[in-house]
């Protein structure tokens, strides 16, 4: 059985181990210590016997935008249905907090479609906000991942 909660600060060196696992194989950007303590509010977990085995990010880009990011299980997990209820969270707080919809730039299309979310031309996405972190991407000039939304409310 695993647990989905809210970060704490005794989470952030796993967080930033499951992390940097798919950052250093292409499938997420790389985060520091320090943006995992900066941002740490954003973060949920999936706990599973009082370790973190996951871990999402809900970013707001706008009043009517947010993103979903650092989503990772680990590799050991998959299939237990941890990344859905990790995106499930997300969708839930942005709920509460208003938002409309929920972006997720992916190589992952298959999941995120069984989450609800529709592939989209990114060319339709609002650039300023989107791109401003995808400048430091190794790949930001040639981008080859799916834009994903899902709209809430």
């Amino acid at each position: 059985m695993y647990q989905i909660r809210k970060a704490t600060m005794q989470d952030t060196e796993k967080m930033y181990q499951l992390i940097r696992t798919y950052a250093d194989e292409g499938k997420l950007l790389h985060r520091t210590l320090s943006s995992l303590y900066e941002h740490l509010q954003c973060f949920f977990v999936a706990e599973q016997e009082g370790e973190v085995v996951g871990t999402v990010s809900l970013h707001i880009l706008d009043k009517d935008l947010a993103e979903v990011r650092s989503l990772t299980v680990s590799s050991t997990l998959f299939g237990m249905g941890i990344g859905k209820n990790l995106v499930t969270a997300v969708i839930n707080e942005s709920k509460s907090l208003g938002v409309q919809t929920i972006l997720s730039l992916t190589y992952q299309v298959d999941f995120f479609q069984k989450c609800g979310f529709q592939l989209v031309d990114k060319k339709q996405l609002p650039m300023p906000k989107v791109w401003k972190d995808c400048v430091h991407c190794s790949k930001f000039s040639n981008c080859d991942e799916n834009a994903m939304i899902i709209h809430i409310l």
